[in-house]
């Protein structure tokens, strides 16, 4: 799920439909229905909120629609099922990762080609900037890392491991990432872990890990960045996390196996 820039629409993908919906926040109904191709993994808008990339899994494709006319713009190969989509902010670049071939695809938006493919961890998953745009993070679901790409380069510049007390590596298995509004920490779910990691964004060092629910997966922030809020799959429940002093200080009952957060405040 994402908000389109204004805050007036909520885009969800519907992956087993093969279409993205369009939600009217105010009245919470669901305005159009958008085909956009096999299988939508996750999606990406622009910085006008004119464009969306949408990972298509099954067909190992990043497509890009014009939203005003529900149209395929373009579409580029990339590797074996593709599923984080980022954006750039000046409108450049669009990154996307391939669970399978463990690469980082850079689509160059003027000539719609992949121009690098960049080794990182096993099975990365999301995709956050950081720095202004200066770096892109990759969670590494099957490393229990991130891996830290400066964009002026296309070249991994460190990888954040992860190891919470008292579980195995391979029970560290971080997907989703959210960063302050200040740009000064990132929180980063460590799935079967059960925990966030609170990772301060200039040093790139772990300060902390925060219990919550049973696979932490998707995660956002409220605007005052005083709550995160984080999506538990395996306990069908939202924990909210009091970011000041990193606790869990309530849990939220949710449907079954709950993936992402939205938060209109």
């Amino acid at each position: 799920m994402q908000l389109s820039p204004d805050r007036t629409r909520l885009y969800v993908a519907c992956s087993d439909d093969n279409r993205v919906d369009v939600v009217d926040v105010a009245s919470r109904k669901t305005l159009a229905s958008l085909p956009v191709g096999d299988d939508p993994e996750l999606f990406d808008l622009s910085q006008d909120g004119r464009t969306l990339y949408v990972s298509n899994e099954e067909d190992g494709l990043l497509s890009a629609y014009e939203l005003a006319s529900g149209k395929r713009v373009f579409a580029v190969r990339v590797g074996e099922e593709p599923e984080g989509v980022k954006a750039s902010a000046d409108g450049r670049y669009v990154y996307v990762t391939s669970e399978v071939a463990n690469l980082v695809h850079v689509i160059d938006l003027a000539s719609r080609t992949v121009i690098r493919n960049i080794q990182v961890g096993n099975r990365p998953r999301r995709l956050l900037l950081v720095r202004d745009g200066k770096e892109l993070w990759v969670s590494n679901e099957l490393s229990a890392s991130v891996s830290v790409i400066r964009t002026d380069t296309f070249e991994v510049a460190q990888t954040i491991a992860f190891a919470p007390r008292g579980f195995r590596a391979e029970d560290v298995t971080p997907v989703g990432m959210a960063a302050s509004g200040d740009g000064t920490r990132a929180y980063i779910g460590l799935g079967r872990a059960n925990h966030v990691a609170v990772v301060e964004v200039a040093s790139r060092r772990v300060q902390d890990y925060v219990l919550v629910g049973r696979r932490a997966w998707g995660l956002a922030l409220s605007r005052d960045n005083a709550r995160l809020y984080v999506a538990n799959g395996l306990s069908d429940d939202v924990s909210v996390v009091d970011t000041a002093s990193r606790k869990a200080v309530a849990t939220l009952k949710a449907g079954r196996v709950p993936h992402s957060v939205a938060i209109d405040d």
